[in-house]
């Protein structure tokens, strides 16, 4: 299983309330850090689904 230590993260909460913020969404820092986390969350789940579906069709 993939994993992603939260220090090596390219999105930081805080660039992510800044971004939001240019597009008229407001957000904190605690609601950052959640969406945050659901998102890396999902793309690990989603990259390991993926990899398993490529090694299924190698047997």
């Amino acid at each position: 299983m993939i994993k992603i230590n939260p220090e090596r993260r390219n999105v930081t909460p805080e660039k992510a309330v800044r971004i939001l913020k240019r597009y008229g969404e407001k957000m904190s820092l605690a609601e950052a850090r959640i969406m945050l986390d659901f998102m890396y969350n999902f793309a690990i789940l989603s990259l390991n689904q993926v990899l398993k579906d490529e090694r299924m069709k190698e047997l």
